[in-house]
């Protein structure tokens, strides 16, 4: 089992910044990525960022946050970080890390955990 959490939410004016913060525990062999999503009410989840635990340099941004948030991370802590910049109202939404893992070393298959969400609230 994995747990994953979430740290880091919380109320904003815009302009302003965030760091999130998700770490990864239990018992796993490795995770091939570890990755952000958000959800505002009445819409569906969307990506934020995603990044490669296994390789350097890969990594995927939601166009709405491309050039303002930068997704980071630290392979020994299984932690990852995402520095959100230049803060708007339409960034509010709960923001959920996910990650794919792969529990076994008998088996290259892996199941995706989520966290249980942090909030950001953008707001004047």
């Amino acid at each position: 089992q994995v747990q994953l959490v979430e740290s880091g939410g919380g109320l904003v004016q815009p302009g302003s910044s965030l760091r999130l913060t998700c770490t990864a525990s239990g018992n796993f062999y490795s995770i091939y990525s570890m990755g952000w999503y958000r959800q505002a009410p009445g819409q569906e989840r969307e990506l934020v960022a995603i990044m490669s635990m296994l390789l350097a340099g890969e990594t995927n941004y939601g166009e709405s946050v491309e050039g303002r948030f930068t997704i980071s991370k630290d392979n020994a802590e299984n932690t990852v970080y995402l520095q959100a910049n230049s803060l708007e109202p339409d960034d509010t939404a709960t923001y959920y890390c996910k990650a794919d893992v792969r529990e076994s070393k008998m088996s290259w298959s892996s199941t995706n955990y989520w966290g249980p969400g942090t909030q950001v609230i953008v707001s004047s």
